[in-house]
Protein backbone atom coordinates (compact mmCIF):
# COMPACT_ATOMS: atom_id res chain seq x y z
CA UNK A 1 0.00 0.00 0.00
CA UNK A 2 0.65 3.67 -0.44
CA UNK A 3 2.36 5.37 2.99
CA UNK A 4 4.60 8.25 4.00
CA UNK A 5 7.05 6.69 5.90
CA UNK A 6 9.90 8.52 8.27
CA UNK A 7 13.07 6.45 8.15
CA UNK A 8 16.46 7.79 9.56
CA UNK A 9 17.16 9.72 6.55
CA UNK A 10 13.73 11.70 6.47
CA UNK A 11 10.35 11.14 4.89
CA UNK A 12 9.85 8.58 2.10
CA UNK A 13 7.09 7.54 -0.13
CA UNK A 14 7.01 4.18 -0.35
CA UNK A 15 4.02 2.47 -2.70
CA UNK A 16 5.19 -1.22 -1.06
CA UNK A 17 4.56 -0.74 2.36
CA UNK A 18 2.90 -3.99 3.88
CA UNK A 19 -1.02 -3.46 4.58
CA UNK A 20 -0.61 -3.88 8.62
CA UNK A 21 -1.85 -6.51 10.69
CA UNK A 22 -5.09 -6.36 12.62
CA UNK A 23 -4.67 -7.43 16.64
CA UNK A 24 -7.95 -8.44 18.02
CA UNK A 25 -9.57 -5.71 19.62
CA UNK A 26 -8.57 -3.15 16.96
CA UNK A 27 -10.01 -1.96 13.82
CA UNK A 28 -8.63 -2.01 10.39
CA UNK A 29 -9.44 1.78 9.10
CA UNK A 30 -9.33 2.55 5.62
CA UNK A 31 -8.34 6.38 5.06
CA UNK A 32 -10.50 9.13 4.13
CA UNK A 33 -8.79 12.31 4.30
CA UNK A 34 -5.55 12.83 7.00
CA UNK A 35 -4.01 16.38 7.99
CA UNK A 36 -0.74 17.37 8.29
CA UNK A 37 0.08 19.16 11.46
CA UNK A 38 2.84 20.56 13.20
CA UNK A 39 4.22 18.29 15.20
CA UNK A 40 4.51 15.92 11.67
CA UNK A 41 6.74 18.44 10.89
CA UNK A 42 8.82 18.86 14.30
CA UNK A 43 8.83 14.60 13.94
CA UNK A 44 10.95 15.16 10.35
CA UNK A 45 12.94 17.31 12.41
CA UNK A 46 14.30 15.47 14.72
CA UNK A 47 11.48 15.99 17.78
CA UNK A 48 11.14 12.64 18.98
CA UNK A 49 13.40 9.67 17.33
CA UNK A 50 9.69 8.13 15.32
CA UNK A 51 10.24 5.93 12.80
CA UNK A 52 7.37 4.68 11.13
CA UNK A 53 4.10 5.92 9.30
CA UNK A 54 3.60 9.76 10.36
CA UNK A 55 0.19 11.14 10.83
CA UNK A 56 -2.30 11.65 13.55
CA UNK A 57 -5.36 13.61 12.79
CA UNK A 58 -7.76 11.34 10.05
CA UNK A 59 -10.93 10.42 9.23
CA UNK A 60 -11.14 7.16 7.66
CA UNK A 61 -14.23 4.06 7.51
CA UNK A 62 -13.78 0.93 9.38
CA UNK A 63 -13.32 -2.41 7.27
CA UNK A 64 -12.92 -4.92 9.53
CA UNK A 65 -12.75 -5.31 13.35
CA UNK A 66 -14.40 -7.24 15.79
CA UNK A 67 -17.38 -5.51 17.32
CA UNK A 68 -19.75 -5.46 14.28
CA UNK A 69 -21.34 -2.17 14.86
CA UNK A 70 -17.92 -0.42 13.83
CA UNK A 71 -18.00 -1.96 10.59
CA UNK A 72 -18.70 0.56 7.94
CA UNK A 73 -18.79 3.53 9.92
CA UNK A 74 -16.87 7.08 9.28
CA UNK A 75 -14.79 7.38 12.36
CA UNK A 76 -11.62 9.47 14.31
CA UNK A 77 -9.82 7.79 17.15
CA UNK A 78 -8.24 8.99 19.96
CA UNK A 79 -4.27 9.13 19.27
CA UNK A 80 -2.88 7.72 22.77
CA UNK A 81 -2.85 3.69 23.31
CA UNK A 82 -2.23 3.09 26.86
CA UNK A 83 -1.91 -0.54 28.38
CA UNK A 84 -4.92 -0.47 30.16
CA UNK A 85 -3.66 -1.62 33.40
CA UNK A 86 -1.39 0.88 35.10
CA UNK A 87 -2.44 3.78 37.38
CA UNK A 88 -2.41 6.21 35.58
CA UNK A 89 -4.93 4.49 32.77
CA UNK A 90 -7.04 3.65 35.40
CA UNK A 91 -7.19 7.25 37.19
CA UNK A 92 -7.00 9.43 34.14
CA UNK A 93 -6.54 7.83 30.65
CA UNK A 94 -3.70 6.60 28.11
CA UNK A 95 -2.51 10.07 27.74
CA UNK A 96 0.34 10.16 30.75
CA UNK A 97 0.64 5.93 30.18
CA UNK A 98 4.10 5.10 30.36
CA UNK A 99 4.14 2.43 28.43
CA UNK A 100 1.73 4.19 25.86
CA UNK A 101 1.93 4.19 22.04
CA UNK A 102 0.77 7.35 20.23
CA UNK A 103 -0.90 7.16 16.62
CA UNK A 104 2.41 8.49 13.83
CA UNK A 105 4.54 9.58 16.97
CA UNK A 106 5.55 7.04 19.35
CA UNK A 107 5.55 3.41 18.40
CA UNK A 108 2.56 3.33 16.31
CA UNK A 109 2.19 3.50 12.70
CA UNK A 110 -0.02 6.34 11.85
CA UNK A 111 -2.38 7.30 9.09
CA UNK A 112 -0.15 8.61 6.22
CA UNK A 113 -1.29 5.56 4.37
CA UNK A 114 -4.34 3.96 2.71
CA UNK A 115 -5.14 1.98 6.09
CA UNK A 116 -4.12 2.02 9.45
CA UNK A 117 -5.21 0.67 12.88
CA UNK A 118 -6.18 1.66 16.59
CA UNK A 119 -7.97 -0.01 19.18
CA UNK A 120 -11.83 -0.07 19.11
CA UNK A 121 -12.21 1.58 22.41
CA UNK A 122 -10.26 4.53 21.16
CA UNK A 123 -13.06 5.24 17.91
CA UNK A 124 -15.39 8.04 17.78
CA UNK A 125 -18.28 7.99 15.03
CA UNK A 126 -18.43 11.33 13.15
CA UNK A 127 -22.15 12.78 12.60
CA UNK A 128 -23.88 12.64 9.80
CA UNK A 129 -23.90 16.53 9.56
CA UNK A 130 -19.95 16.75 9.88
CA UNK A 131 -18.01 16.54 6.41
CA UNK A 132 -14.54 14.97 6.11
CA UNK A 133 -13.18 18.25 5.75
CA UNK A 134 -14.48 18.99 9.32
CA UNK A 135 -13.83 15.58 11.26
CA UNK A 136 -10.14 15.91 10.25
CA UNK A 137 -9.94 18.54 12.80
CA UNK A 138 -11.39 16.66 15.24
CA UNK A 139 -7.79 15.65 17.40
CA UNK A 140 -6.81 19.40 17.02
CA UNK A 141 -9.40 20.98 18.21
CA UNK A 142 -9.66 18.12 21.46
CA UNK A 143 -6.44 19.68 21.98
CA UNK A 144 -7.45 23.05 21.87
CA UNK A 145 -10.38 22.02 24.26
CA UNK A 146 -7.92 20.54 26.90
CA UNK A 147 -7.02 24.04 27.58
CA UNK A 148 -10.12 24.89 28.51
CA UNK A 149 -10.95 22.12 30.45
CA UNK A 150 -7.27 22.94 32.63
CA UNK A 151 -7.97 27.18 32.43
CA UNK A 152 -11.66 27.98 32.65
CA UNK A 153 -11.52 32.03 31.41
CA UNK A 154 -13.65 34.47 32.33
CA UNK A 155 -15.39 36.96 30.48
CA UNK A 156 -13.44 39.37 32.51
CA UNK A 157 -9.78 37.80 31.63
CA UNK A 158 -7.60 38.97 28.83
CA UNK A 159 -6.66 36.13 26.70
CA UNK A 160 -3.40 36.11 24.47
CA UNK A 161 -3.01 32.96 22.21
CA UNK A 162 1.01 33.55 21.06
CA UNK A 163 1.35 31.48 17.51
CA UNK A 164 -1.34 32.09 14.59
CA UNK A 165 -0.87 28.70 13.49
CA UNK A 166 -2.89 25.55 12.89
CA UNK A 167 -3.51 25.25 16.59
CA UNK A 168 -3.39 28.54 17.69
CA UNK A 169 -6.69 29.59 15.82
CA UNK A 170 -8.04 26.99 17.17
CA UNK A 171 -7.51 27.43 20.14
CA UNK A 172 -8.78 31.17 20.27
CA UNK A 173 -11.43 30.40 18.73
CA UNK A 174 -12.37 28.00 22.16
CA UNK A 175 -11.03 30.35 24.42
CA UNK A 176 -13.58 32.64 22.85
CA UNK A 177 -16.63 30.99 23.26
CA UNK A 178 -16.27 31.75 27.47
CA UNK A 179 -16.68 35.37 26.60
CA UNK A 180 -13.28 36.18 27.15
CA UNK A 181 -11.27 39.10 25.10
CA UNK A 182 -8.97 37.42 23.43
CA UNK A 183 -6.17 38.33 21.08
CA UNK A 184 -4.64 36.53 18.78
CA UNK A 185 -0.90 37.49 18.44
CA UNK A 186 1.66 36.79 15.02
CA UNK A 187 5.38 38.01 14.01
CA UNK A 188 3.74 39.67 11.23
CA UNK A 189 1.43 42.35 9.71
CA UNK A 190 -1.79 41.00 9.21
CA UNK A 191 -3.74 40.87 6.02
CA UNK A 192 -6.74 42.35 5.30
CA UNK A 193 -8.91 39.29 4.09
CA UNK A 194 -7.64 37.32 7.01
CA UNK A 195 -10.07 34.86 8.56
CA UNK A 196 -9.31 35.26 12.03
CA UNK A 197 -11.03 39.00 12.36
CA UNK A 198 -14.41 37.68 11.04
CA UNK A 199 -14.25 35.27 14.41
CA UNK A 200 -14.77 38.09 16.47
CA UNK A 201 -10.91 38.52 17.86
CA UNK A 202 -8.70 40.93 18.26
CA UNK A 203 -5.76 40.46 15.98
CA UNK A 204 -1.86 42.25 16.97
CA UNK A 205 1.69 41.52 16.50
CA UNK A 206 3.95 39.90 18.80
CA UNK A 207 6.55 42.40 18.94
CA UNK A 208 3.98 45.29 20.01
CA UNK A 209 2.46 43.92 22.68
CA UNK A 210 2.98 45.39 25.86
CA UNK A 211 4.95 43.71 29.02
CA UNK A 212 2.85 42.29 31.72
CA UNK A 213 -0.58 42.93 29.55
CA UNK A 214 -2.64 39.76 29.72
CA UNK A 215 -4.31 37.14 32.32
CA UNK A 216 -4.11 34.33 30.59
CA UNK A 217 -1.28 33.13 27.60
CA UNK A 218 -1.26 30.24 25.81
CA UNK A 219 1.84 30.07 23.51
CA UNK A 220 1.28 27.99 20.33
CA UNK A 221 4.21 29.00 18.21
CA UNK A 222 5.96 26.12 18.00
CA UNK A 223 9.35 27.75 18.86
CA UNK A 224 11.78 29.55 21.90
CA UNK A 225 11.16 32.48 20.61
CA UNK A 226 7.27 32.29 21.31
CA UNK A 227 8.05 30.63 25.20
CA UNK A 228 10.27 34.13 25.44
CA UNK A 229 7.39 36.25 24.51
CA UNK A 230 4.99 34.62 26.17
CA UNK A 231 6.54 34.97 29.32
CA UNK A 232 7.20 38.73 28.63
CA UNK A 233 3.51 39.09 28.06
CA UNK A 234 1.58 37.07 30.86
CA UNK A 235 1.16 39.75 34.10
CA UNK A 236 2.29 38.89 37.69
CA UNK A 237 0.07 35.88 39.20
CA UNK A 238 -1.26 35.09 36.06
CA UNK A 239 -1.14 31.88 33.89
CA UNK A 240 0.78 30.32 31.18
CA UNK A 241 0.15 27.73 29.00
CA UNK A 242 2.42 25.85 27.11
CA UNK A 243 1.08 24.10 24.40
CA UNK A 244 4.37 23.99 21.67
CA UNK A 245 6.40 20.96 20.95
CA UNK A 246 9.41 20.93 18.92
CA UNK A 247 13.01 19.50 18.08
CA UNK A 248 15.47 21.49 20.04
CA UNK A 249 15.86 22.64 23.43
CA UNK A 250 14.48 25.92 24.80
CA UNK A 251 16.43 28.49 26.87
CA UNK A 252 14.31 31.18 28.81
CA UNK A 253 14.93 33.20 31.59
CA UNK A 254 12.43 31.47 34.56
CA UNK A 255 13.17 34.43 36.94
CA UNK A 256 10.15 35.78 36.27
CA UNK A 257 7.77 32.37 36.71
CA UNK A 258 9.09 33.11 40.55
CA UNK A 259 9.51 36.81 41.11
CA UNK A 260 5.94 37.33 39.68
CA UNK A 261 4.10 33.66 41.23
CA UNK A 262 3.49 32.63 37.47
CA UNK A 263 0.92 29.40 36.74
CA UNK A 264 2.42 27.54 34.17
CA UNK A 265 0.61 24.64 32.89
CA UNK A 266 1.21 22.32 30.47
CA UNK A 267 -1.23 20.93 27.85
CA UNK A 268 -1.47 18.28 25.27
CA UNK A 269 -4.44 15.85 23.88
CA UNK A 270 -7.72 16.56 25.22
CA UNK A 271 -11.59 15.14 24.90
CA UNK A 272 -12.98 13.96 21.09
CA UNK A 273 -16.47 13.85 22.17
CA UNK A 274 -16.94 17.65 22.50
CA UNK A 275 -14.50 18.42 19.71
CA UNK A 276 -17.30 16.69 17.54
CA UNK A 277 -20.49 18.29 18.96
CA UNK A 278 -18.50 21.54 18.36
CA UNK A 279 -17.79 20.53 14.55
CA UNK A 280 -21.62 19.61 14.75
CA UNK A 281 -22.93 22.55 15.49
CA UNK A 282 -20.88 24.32 13.44
CA UNK A 283 -19.49 26.48 15.95
CA UNK A 284 -15.59 26.18 15.40
CA UNK A 285 -14.62 27.63 11.76
CA UNK A 286 -11.96 25.20 10.38
CA UNK A 287 -12.31 24.64 6.49
CA UNK A 288 -11.48 28.19 6.49
CA UNK A 289 -7.92 27.23 7.28
CA UNK A 290 -7.44 24.43 4.72
CA UNK A 291 -5.00 25.90 2.43
CA UNK A 292 -4.34 23.01 -0.11
CA UNK A 293 -5.27 18.76 -0.36
CA UNK A 294 -2.52 16.59 -2.06
CA UNK A 295 -3.22 12.68 -2.90
CA UNK A 296 -1.19 10.53 -0.88
CA UNK A 297 1.04 9.92 -4.06
CA UNK A 298 2.28 13.77 -4.00
CA UNK A 299 2.58 13.52 -0.04
CA UNK A 300 6.36 15.16 0.16
CA UNK A 301 4.92 17.63 -1.96
CA UNK A 302 2.07 18.37 0.73
CA UNK A 303 4.91 18.33 3.65
CA UNK A 304 6.84 20.74 1.78
CA UNK A 305 3.60 23.21 1.00
CA UNK A 306 2.61 22.45 4.71
CA UNK A 307 6.27 23.70 6.28
CA UNK A 308 5.99 27.26 4.31
CA UNK A 309 5.46 30.13 6.12
CA UNK A 310 1.73 31.31 6.93
CA UNK A 311 0.49 28.06 5.42
CA UNK A 312 -2.00 26.66 7.85
CA UNK A 313 -3.97 23.00 6.89
CA UNK A 314 -2.40 20.53 4.19
CA UNK A 315 -4.73 17.72 3.84
CA UNK A 316 -4.03 14.55 2.31
CA UNK A 317 -6.34 11.99 0.15
CA UNK A 318 -5.81 8.27 -0.26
Amino acid sequence: MKALYLSAEGPELRTDYPSPDRPGGQALIRLDLAGICSTDLELIKGYYDFQGVLGHEFVGTVEQCDDPRWLGRRVVGSINLGCRQCRECASSGPEHCPHRQVLGIVGHDGAFAELLTLPEHNLLAVPDAVTDEQAVFTEPLAAALRIRDQIRARPSDRVAVVGPGRLGRLIAQVLALDGADVTLLGRRAWEPADAAGSWSLSLGIVDEAADNSFDRVVEATGNEAGMAHSLRLVRPRGTLVLKSTFAGSATVDLTKLVVSEIRVIGSRCGPFEPALRLLERDSIDVTSMIHGSYPLSEALAALEHAGRPGVLKILLTP
